[in-house]
């Protein structure tokens, strides 16, 4: 009789072990001959080793599909087990599965064309409305890359430019007032990573997430950068983080041009920007309409309503 340890890496133990140690409990009776023993990510067996290393690499595999998917059945495991096909997925435009074997997938062809330039640039401009999902496909990229060890960290920053509130005005110290301006990255990363793993990436700085005036003077290597709400950057803003970019390093900026909370006087950064860098190698460019927004109905029917006024507006004004 001799003991092994597995540990388990890329999962979370409570998605792995199932509820209430079903899967565990599962495994233990597929294995009957083996001692097997969880706490926390190590699992300990004993047995004989012809038998023990059978056991090994099928719990490889059962970890591999669970990393994967973020979800397990006793299904699934069974059918791993006993070396069953399982069903084939639908992979169309397929970015991550997301939290509970959520598949994450792009919605829209523009969707897909940030995923392209994503893969095809170290930088990349995505521009547009509200709900278009360019933030969201963004981290799921981001996301993406981590999982495949691609990248060490996600690094994703906002500017602390208000939209019409005074973040000074918030209770609490300095980080009580900006979680809440940052929670849409919150939300998103939420979707995608199950919350055990996530507090562990965040306690261990593999993902970070920061206002843009804590980039200066940083070097950001090995690393997925998003920079969300660019419209609010100035033009030294966006300069400073566009710099920060490392060795082994992607970045996105994203961006609406039409939900600019710069005082009137200031010229926004990613506008600025993408004029200054159109005609630069390597750097990709995805422009977001209204028929890519994927929230309710409603907001494409919003943003359209705002976008025929504003044009109203200019033509008055041009004719007066």
């Amino acid at each position: 009789m001799i003991e092994q340890t597995y540990i388990l890496e890329g999962v979370d133990p409570v998605v792995f072990y199932g509820v209430n140690n079903g899967h565990l409990q599962l495994l233990r009776t597929l294995y009957p001959k083996l001692r097997i023993v969880a706490r926390g990510n190590v699992v300990k067996v004993i047995g004989e080793e012809d038998e023990l290393a059978v056991f090994l690499r099928k719990l490889r595999e059962v970890e591999r599909y669970c990393a994967e998917r973020n979800a397990l059945t006793e299904e699934v495991i069974i059918d791993l087990v006993k070396g069953n096909e399982l069903p084939p997925v639908a992979q169309d435009h397929l970015i991550i599965y997301g939290v509970n074997g959520r598949a994450i997938t792009a919605r829209s062809a523009n969707q897909q064309l940030l995923v392209d330039r994503f893969e095809e640039n170290d930088l990349t401009f995505a521009i547009g409305p509200a709900g278009s999902g360019k933030t969201f496909v963004a981290i799921a990229l981001a996301v993406r890359a981590l999982k495949n060890k691609q990248v060490r960290k996600i690094i994703l920053s906002r500017p602390a430019v208000e939209a019409g509130e005074k973040l000074g005005f918030l209770p609490g110290e300095m980080k009580d007032k900006l979680d809440p301006y940052l929670q849409p990255l919150y939300d998103a990363l939420q979707e995608m990573i199950p919350s055990a793993r996530l507090r562990e990436y965040m306690e261990n700085n593999v993902i970070q997430i920061a206002p843009l005036a804590f980039m200066r003077g940083r070097t950001l290597s090995d690393a997925v950068i998003i920079l969300d709400e660019a419209q609010n950057t100035t033009k030294h803003q966006i300069k400073m983080f566009l710099t920060r970019l490392g060795i082994n390093a992607k970045m996105i900026v994203t961006g609406d041009v039409t939900q600019i909370d710069l005082p009137p006087q200031a010229t926004s950064g990613l506008i600025h920007a993408m004029h200054v860098l159109r005609r630069v190698p390597g750097i990709g460019h995805v422009e977001f309409d209204c028929k890519d927004i994927v929230r309710h109905r409603l907001v494409q029917r919003i943003v359209e309503a705002y976008e025929k006024e504003k044009e109203k507006t200019e033509e008055e004004s041009s004719n007066q």
